[in-house]
């Protein structure tokens, strides 16, 4: 049973490299090199060569070292990139490169069949017959089909080795090869040129599949020995070797044949070399045959690999791609479909509009592997040990380079491989909910981002000349009123920064951590439905005044000092008033500006405004409550509100003050209209508090400025009185805000 298994399984390196250098060194060097060199001269294809390397030796480093930093299962380039972005994610690029890698299998078996295309000349010259070239095109993919099918991939690892073989032969035939051409024109280094520069990418979009082979021994992983030693080694070797080869192979056509020969004869390489009209031909079969046949060993690993995580959303369906055959689950029923969708390709006998889609989603999958390769360096995770290293900005060009090229070879195409890229992942996303998205991808690098900015942060403190509010609020009443979350996400939403803390009352044990770890998740699911920026977290400590203490030395996620508090309480029953007034001299040692909500039962309505009451100008109060009022303004909830200020003077100092706050709000810039600034005379007969309650009867919100000594005198009653209004924000600041 043992020595069975082992002649089944088991591969080492030459697979991958004879998987990849067959594909690297196939129909696209054989067909259209020498038309590449025709229109751009032998310095042209050269930088093609470059560029398309540029693209491919990052992919190949990239894939190297995420292939030794874990297990390599079956399924290639997508088990990498599921392991590392997310199963939705993976899945998402895994189809498109399943897609591509079946349709080029036909892709391969159609220029394969230009092989024979002195035959189909002899038989149009002989019979006047002009046969299509399906009639060798498709029993040829359902011969490959059936040979795959029932002997699977020993037999395909095999027969590389005879093709690679052949294709070895025919190179070597036409590198010794001559012309009339190059006896007659000796063409130096420097002679040779580069033209058409303005049908570059053209061309590029042309020659590009031919880069493509690169990580066809990826696929292989499931069948490999050691994947972690014979990926990085064949898949490089292969990269290296194909580069060599094609500069070579250029050369040798720029100086063996004139442009329009180049450029109007695809099989040019047949009157080059020796015994052409027989090895070009033969070679030509061999390399396409052997590119078809390493797709056709790949695609069905990716499919299969894809069934085994059931990311398609019909259940049966994973399990009938999922479904192998033997002890090493051979993927039968992966290959039929990618044999099935290979067959229809080829009975169609025109895929050059679908090669260009096929080269936009390799190019989404290596910028991806690139992308991986740059986050997992920039992130610094711990856990990515790989033994085998890249360079990060290997990986940056290689993922730069490859949204660039998309756009340059057809923008149509890049964009709609991108859309039809987005609608897949919104679909699996949706049907996956469970699974790690797109926010998981970041994660590591963002860490690194964040601790960056706040290290820099803190270190430019003393260089911040703009006030913004960094507030922080602890309550233990999360579940029995929601004003004081609201309010701390209104602030928090695009100028300053809210941190939210509920408190357990307790001593810290494993049951209350817990416990808070429950009600932390509620707390950040609710704040994820009303769409919050706020940061969430959880405090246990033995007692109201303690938690305070604590939270007010905590420094605040966002890099920046806090530097307000928010106390809230309810109005019909404050309860917690007392504590609150007790601890608000303690948050002034730590120089918070201070905002107590007192919370109503009334629906809050935006469109009603927000009401700024000021008692004057100079007072401290005055710059936070208005400034306060503008960055709540700028929450979406508050698009249809609005800003009032009101003001209580003396008699006879109406107009003066009015211009005062006219001419404040003016120079301020504040979005509040003249209308929308009332002066009022104070009247001994009536109450400040009788004012607002008159006044802002309907407002949404009620701004009140307070100081800490008028508090140590009146106690909560300075609070309450407030009855005929909604909600009431009282606001101290421990310094005054400047306007500019």
């Amino acid at each position: 049973m043992d020595n069975a298994k082992n002649n089944v399984i088991g591969f080492g390196t030459a697979p991958v490299f004879f998987a990849a250098i067959s594909t690297i060194l196939g129909a696209i060097l054989f067909l259209r090199f020498g038309f590449a060199v025709g229109t751009l001269g032998f310095f042209g294809v050269l930088l093609i060569i470059i560029v398309g390397h540029l693209v491919t030796l990052p992919t190949a480093l990239a894939i190297s070292e995420i292939a030794t930093n874990q297990r390599v299962e079956g399924g290639g380039e997508y088990f990498i990139i599921s392991r590392s972005f997310g199963l939705n994610i993976g899945a998402t690029i895994g189809i498109a490169l399943y897609l591509s890698q079946a349709i080029s299998v036909a892709f391969y078996i159609i220029a394969f069949t230009e092989a024979f295309s002195p035959l189909f000349d002899w038989v149009k010259t002989t019979y006047n017959l002009d046969l299509p070239r399906q009639v060798i095109s498709v029993p040829s993919m359902l011969a490959l089909s059936a040979l795959i099918i029932k002997k699977g991939a020993n037999l395909g690892v095999k027969a590389l080795y005879i093709v690679v073989t052949i294709l070895a032969v025919s190179l070597v035939a036409f590198f010794l090869g001559s012309s009339d051409y190059s006896s007659t024109s000796e063409l130096g280094l420097f002679d040779r040129s580069f033209r058409n520069s303005n049908q570059f990418f053209l061309v590029f979009a042309i020659v590009f599949p031919a880069f493509t082979g690169m990580t066809a021994g990826v696929g292989l992983s499931g069948d490999l020995k050691d994947p972690k030693k014979s990926i990085p080694l064949g898949t490089l070797a292969a990269t290296l070797v194909g580069m060599v080869v094609y500069i070579a192979v250029i050369w040798k056509l720029s100086g063996s044949a004139a442009p329009e020969d180049l450029i109007s004869d695809q099989l040019i390489m047949g009157k080059i070399a020796l015994f052409g009209n027989v090895l070009i031909p033969i070679g030509l079969a061999a390399s396409t045959l052997s590119s078809a046949i390493g797709s056709i060993l790949v695609a069905p690993r990716t499919l299969q690999a894809i069934g085994l995580d059931s990311s398609f959303p019909i259940m049966p369906l994973n399990k009938y791609i999922a479904k192998g055959r033997g002890e090493v689950n051979e993927p039968l029923n992966a290959t039929i479909i990618t044999c099935v969708i290979a067959v229809v390709f080829v009975a169609l006998g025109d895929v050059n509009a679908v090669a260009e889609i096929i080269s936009m989603f390799f190019m989404v999958t290596y910028g991806s592997i690139c992308l991986i390769s740059f986050l997992h360096h920039f992130g610094s995770d711990p856990s990515y040990r790989p033994t085998f290293r890249s360079r990060w900005y290997f990986s940056l060009i290689g993922f730069t380079l490859c949204i660039w090229l998309m756009f340059q070879m057809n923008p149509t195409y890049a964009v709609l491989s991108i859309f039809i890229m987005v609608l897949m992942y919104l679909g699996i996303d949706n049907y996956h909910t469970s699974r790690k998205g797109l926010e998981a991808i970041f994660q590591g690098a963002i860490f690194q981002l964040s601790r960056t900015l706040q290290v820099y942060s803190q270190k430019s403190n003393k260089l911040r000349k703009t006030w913004r509010p960094s507030a922080i609020c602890v309550s233990k009443d999360s579940f029995e009123r929601e004003k004081a979350f609201e309010l701390l996400n209104w602030i928090s939403h695009k100028h300053g920064f809210g941190t939210y803390i509920h408190l357990i009352e307790g001593y810290y044990s494993k049951t209350s951590t817990i416990e808070a770890k429950k009600v932390l998740d509620k707390l950040i699911k609710r704040s994820s439905k009303i769409g919050g920026n706020l940061y969430i977290d959880t405090l246990i400590s033995p007692s109201y005044t303690s938690a305070i203490a604590q939270a007010i030395q905590l420094p605040s996620p966002s890099g920046m000092d806090n530097n307000m508090i928010i106390f809230e309480y309810d109005k019909k029953t404050p309860l917690n008033l007392d504590q609150i007034i007790d601890n608000i001299a303690l948050t002034q040692a730590g120089s918070y500006d201070v905002c107590v909500l007192g919370s109503s039962s009334r629906t809050v309505r935006p469109e009603n405004g927000i009401h700024v009451w000021i008692q004057n100008l100079g007072d401290e109060n005055a710059g936070l409550m208005i400034l306060l009022s503008y960055i709540i303004l700028g929450h979406p909830d508050w698009s249809a509100g609005h800003i009032k200020i009101f003001s209580v003077c003396a008699p006879g100092e109406t107009e003066n003050v009015k211009k005062d706050l006219n001419d404040f709000v003016i120079s301020g810039r504040l979005p509040i209209t003249e209308k929308n600034i009332q002066v009022i005379e104070r009247d001994e007969n009536l109450s400040f508090k009788s004012l607002v309650n008159y006044n802002s009867h309907d407002a949404a919100l009620t701004l009140i400025g307070f100081r800490e000594e008028l508090i140590k005198h009146e106690g909560t009653s300075f609070f309450e009185g407030y009855d005929k209004i909604a909600d009431v924000l009282f606001v101290d600041a421990f310094s005054k805000k400047e306007i500019e």
